[in-house]
């Protein structure tokens, strides 16, 4: 097994230790004033605001570290780092939601499918890493808007700075998502699936598993353009309810 790169101990059970620490430290501690029905909310928030900005921001590292980049390179340590801390992260939550809301499918069934995507890439193939980090820079770049946005949600009804922030952030927010799972995100899927259905990964990236990361990716793609559709929709709604009152 590779040695832990910065860590005195494996990097997995160092992330997943770090980020239980902090949800516990949110439920317990930062949301405490707030209602048992949101608290478990915030606190997942909490876990993905450490989580987001961060791995945006080493996985654009490990990227551009590397002068073999490429979808079928094989990971660096620095890759394997990202993944690491990005699985720990998706475990711990995919544990949140299991226990507080185990009838969410949805998120449920994402968390899993994503973490079969990090998993095989990190410990199965150890190749592809540049496309999945990639991917992971595009579905969390939005992360630190979509979380406040999340919290001020969750307190529109009953906190008047909450409102405010609901209301100021939802365009930009909803603006910057659809740029990024609408545009971005489908672009590079494009390349990614050429490169993939030429052939030219099949010595390192089996057929199968890479027609398995392309289903995953198409489909979670698919579930946030029809996610942040609703929510265009349900903002042009009350934007004319507004109005409607004002006449």
């Amino acid at each position: 097994m590779e040695t832990a790169l910065f860590f005195p101990i494996p990097n997995l059970p160092s992330f997943f230790s770090m980020f239980l620490i902090i949800y516990f430290l949110a439920y317990f501690i930062v949301f405490r004033s707030w209602s048992s029905k949101i608290r478990p909310e915030a606190s997942s928030c909490l876990i993905s605001l450490f989580h987001g900005t961060p791995a945006v921001f080493l996985a654009t590292f490990a990227i551009f570290s590397d002068q073999n980049r490429g979808f079928s390179s094989s990971n660096t340590k620095v890759q394997n780092l990202v993944l690491d801390y990005s699985i720990a992260y998706f475990v711990t939550d995919l544990l949140h939601y299991i226990i507080f809301f185990p009838s969410d499918i949805l998120f449920i069934g994402h968390h899993l499918a994503t973490l079969f995507v990090f998993i095989t890439c990190r410990y199965l193939v150890v190749h592809g890493a540049y496309a999945i980090l990639f991917l992971l820079i595009l579905a969390e770049v939005t992360s630190f808007c979509q979380n406040v946005w999340t919290l001020a949600t969750a307190r529109r009804y009953d906190d008047e700075l909450a409102t405010k922030v609901y209301a100021f952030l939802s365009p930009y927010f909803y603006a910057f998502y659809s740029a990024a799972r609408g545009i971005f995100g489908p672009f590079f899927v494009y390349r990614m699936g050429v490169f993939y259905i030429s052939g030219r990964a099949d010595n390192v990236i089996p057929r199968w598993l890479w027609i398995s990361w392309m289903f995953v990716i198409v489909t979670a793609i698919g579930v946030s353009i029809l996610w942040i559709s609703n929510l265009w929709f349900e903002l042009f709604k009350e934007k004319k309810a507004k109005l409607e009152k004002k006449l």
